[in-house]
């Protein structure tokens, strides 16, 4: 018996890469999986319906069940769909994974506001739009009378929770993914559900077109373990999915090779206050904040941006 034995799992952008390896690994643990991929191209143009269809068929050929979808995420009714298809083709839906993405990578000066809202659109909106639909029916499930354990997993990355350039657009949609996901946990506990983000790592098509040196391959083609296969976060993933995984929420895990860890969300630190000669609460003056914060939060005289700009 696998850990997903009668759940019912969507898997966006699950043609390739992260998403194909996850498919594959909710199948292996006896899900009912519904591959849902544009099939366009990293950069967000076209579409080809075969991308989904060949993971369908290898769940099959394995002796799984899967359905494909080829709606896009970025539209609101198109995910609509999306949901509607593991609903209406296997019964129900317990598990959102939403892994769908594309890139247009530029520095800031150089982004069109159209590579900014695409990139928004498809990671962003696109996660929202389908945690919009699934959470109304999970919603419905559970004032019916069936208490729903659904599970949402958000794909994020460490250009928006640790920061990179040239993917301010990129960086800003999983930074937001990441706060929707927290907020997410907060507001469908009661309806049964949890939701919590997963940071992937990998040769993937993504980093293909940056990097020209890597070979991409599927993530079933590699035939021993090896850091740089997308499947590795997998794991991590049927986890989350799994009511093994029922007291965790509102979290955001990292697994990329063989390693683990959790990522710790912003947090308040040291807290300082301006007081008077009497002790008195007062306005803090401009020039103190830079001597507290220096002093005892920073612990820097670092001459900062100028300098930088000399050498």
């Amino acid at each position: 018996m696998g850990l997903l034995e009668g759940k019912v799992v969507l898997v966006t952008g699950g043609g390739r890469g992260v998403g194909r390896g996850i498919a594959l690994e909710a199948a292996r643990h006896g899900a009912k999986v519904v591959v849902n991929d544009l099939g366009g191209s990293v950069t967000g143009e076209g579409e080809d319906q075969r991308v989904a269809d060949q993971v369908v068929d290898v769940i099959k050929s394995r002796g799984g069940e899967a359905a494909a979808s080829y709606d896009s995420v970025a539209d609101h009714e198109g995910a609509k769909g999306i949901v509607d298809t593991a609903i209406e083709r296997f019964g129900r839906l317990d598990v959102l994974v939403n892994n769908a993405g594309v890139l247009r990578d530029r520095m800031m000066f150089s982004m069109s506001p159209e590579d900014f809202d695409t990139v928004l659109k498809v990671h962003l909106y696109g996660a929202w739009n389908t945690m919009n639909h699934a959470s109304a029916y999970w919603r419905a499930e559970s004032k019916d009378g069936r208490q729903p354990s659904g599970s949402i997993i958000n794909t994020v990355s460490s250009a928006g929770l640790q920061g990179q350039a040239s993917q301010i657009n990129y960086g800003a949609a999983k930074a937001g993914i990441a706060a929707m996901t927290i907020i997410a946990s907060l507001e469908l506990s009661r309806y049964g559900v949890r939701a919590n983000c997963i940071g992937p790592g990998g040769f993937t098509r993504m980093v293909g077109q940056a990097r020209a040196d890597i070979e991409v391959k599927n993530p079933e083609d590699y035939t021993e373990f090896n850091a740089m296969n997308p499947a590795n976060s997998a794991p991590a993933v049927v986890w989350l999915a799994s009511d093994d995984s029922k007291p965790v929420t509102g979290q955001v895990l990292r697994m990329v090779g063989n390693s683990l860890c959790v990522y710790e969300p912003w947090r308040m630190g040291e807290e300082f206050y301006s007081t008077d000669a009497e002790g008195n609460p007062t306005q803090w003056d401009p020039a103190q904040v830079g001597h507290i914060l220096g002093r005892y939060v920073f612990r820097t005289a670092n001459p900062g941006i100028d300098a930088q700009r000399r050498k």
